[in-house]
């Protein structure tokens, strides 16, 4: 099927028009109604000047504008890019300049941060604010839709693209070249497999019927990201929703609020929650106990899925909602540069504790670009030969690094540690730069924070190296947890599983992570606390 996500999100509105496509606090927007805003914002933005191959950032909160804006980009062949919505305006300015970014749609209360941006980078040829907000010189994005006719519709192909960027936490944020073609294959499984389709469609109208069949027999999913959508597992997902005539369904904006959450998934009907492990879900699960010690348990008779992507997502967490619903979880270890490398997935409490298992393109390449057998101690990177993306923009070095060809088959190989069970499970062992030095000894943080995770006092926890004056470098823990277990207790949990020198030297106890919005953790920030204690 030679066709971009956009025209295949215009075709379904052309054939559920009334159906409603994004649910968002105190307003529904029909098929009809996200076709007709997504066309007249992309008549704006071609009026503009920006076309095909430019760029055009989402500096936006969750919500109806996010998605009308990635599609409006998609109806004239311009690019969409992900901005991080904590990101100050230098870090903003960092960004646009590294997309060479054309136009930038915003939340308005964030128009402060873009003008900075609007001051020094010369590629912008339209600024437009969404919602009341100061700053700089904008288009309000409601009156240039209401002073704009919509833009026809024009077939894309599938070979137009979208920037993810990802990183930000150890180094200068990267822009993941994506084809939509590749993106619609890795959406496959998890999109259209539920449905009873092993393949992408092979035509427009075959995805056309697919998405009305799915409407008319009450099996379109009800997606709520509860991540932001600038993070790849929550765009994607969503994204791949709407292709089937779905519904995705948006929090109001702000931090985190797990009752708000829990009565919008019962008022919505949601039937899938994206989630990122134990950052998200360890309040969303203190909110349910909350409420039945309140004698007013909230409504989980609607869902029946759970995504969560690139984070920790300890068993204790996934039996809690095993325990409260018929859900199944998805647990993946994946990457803004492919994959995904696996899954764990579990739909009771029978299934715990949860076990990755890769999927048919994932291998472990050893050292001498060996492809390790299940049941080698040596640990190795993870590699994916399925979709991906074409490369970083404007990084040619990164890109080779990254994207490798062995032995003819081109891989995707982010630098994800693991090693190969005998029966085939995959033990991720997490990046290639986060890996502790001490003594001689290698020592990987998820393996050790794994353990951590299994007490019961620990919510969450970042396992970092320090200097050392005689092991170049020692473990450390930061520890999130209610409670206040002694150093010597967490010490003696981790050493009941782990050798001795993984074993964390010193703990520093926290009552939260630092984490991003996407549930990353801030490394340096981390190692900060350890150094010089909570703040």
């Amino acid at each position: 099927m030679d066709a971009s996500i956009g025209t295949v999100w215009e075709a379904v509105a052309a054939h559920l028009p009334d159906a409603v496509v994004i649910s968002e606090p105190g307003r529904d927007v029909t098929y009809a109604e996200f076709d007709d805003r997504a066309s007249r914002l992309a008549a704006a933005l071609e009026a503009a000047g920006v076309g095909p191959g430019d760029t055009v950032a989402c500096y936006l909160y969750n919500g109806a504008t996010y998605l009308e804006t990635v599609f409006a980009a998609f109806k004239i062949g311009a690019i969409p890019v992900n901005a991080n919505y904590r990101y100050t305006g230098h870090e903003l300015t960092e960004l646009l300049a590294d997309a060479d970014a054309a136009a930038v749609v915003f939340s308005g209360t964030l128009a402060e941060n873009v003008r900075h941006a609007a001051e020094h980078i010369r590629t912008l040829r339209l600024l437009v604010r969404a919602g009341p907000g100061a700053g700089p010189l904008a288009r309000d994005l409601d009156e240039l839709m209401g002073g704009t006719p919509p833009r026809p519709h024009s077939p894309r192909p599938s070979s137009d693209q979208l920037f993810m960027y990802t990183g930000g936490t150890t180094g200068k944020p990267k822009g993941v070249i994506w084809r939509q073609a590749d993106l619609l294959h890795s959406l496959t499984v998890p999109i259209f497999g539920p449905l009873g389709h092993t393949s992408l469609p092979a035509t427009l109208d075959e995805a056309v019927e697919i998405a009305v069949a799915a409407r008319s027999t009450g099996r379109a999913p009800a997606t709520m990201p509860i991540v932001p959508l600038m993070h790849a597992t929550g765009l994607f997902n969503t994204m791949g929703a709407l292709l089937v005539g779905g519904r995705a369904v948006t929090a109001r904006p702000g931090r985190l609020d797990p009752r708000h959450i829990w009565e919008t998934v019962a008022g919505q009907r949601v039937g899938t929650i994206i989630v990122a492990g134990n950052a998200v879900c360890q309040p969303l699960v203190d909110e349910l106990r909350a409420a039945e010690r309140a004698g007013t348990p909230h409504d989980l008779s609607s869902l029946r899925g759970m995504i969560s992507s690139g984070t920790a997502f300890s068993d204790r967490l996934k039996q809690a909602f095993h325990e409260r619903a018929q859900v199944t979880i998805t647990d993946a270890i994946a990457s803004s540069e492919g994959g995904p490398f696996a899954f764990a997935i579990t739909r009771s409490v029978a299934d715990l504790p949860s076990r990755f298992f890769p999927v048919p393109a994932t291998r472990v390449i050893g050292a001498d670009d060996r492809i390790l057998e299940p049941g080698s101690a040596e640990v190795g990177v993870l590699a994916y030969s399925g979709p991906m993306p074409l490369g970083y923009y404007k990084d040619s070095a990164k890109t080779a690094t990254t994207f490798r060809t062995i032995d003819g088959v081109r891989y995707s190989i982010p630098g994800d540690h693991a090693r190969l069970d005998a029966d085939g499970a995959i033990r991720f062992l997490g990046r290639r730069s986060g890996v502790i030095n001490t003594g001689g000894e290698k020592v990987h943080p998820q393996e050790v924070e794994n353990a951590l995770l299994t007490h019961p006092d620990v919510t969450d926890c970042a396992v970092v190296g320090v200097p050392d004056p005689t092991w170049g470098e020692s473990v450390a823990a930061v520890v999130a947890t209610p409670a206040a277990p002694a150093e010597r207790e967490l010490q003696d949990w981790v050493r009941r599983t782990l050798a001795g020198y993984k074993v964390p030297r010193r703990i520093v106890l926290v009552e939260q992570l630092p984490r991003t919005p996407t549930g990353k953790l801030e490394v340096a920030r981390a190692r900060e606390i350890v150094e010089r204690g909570p703040t």
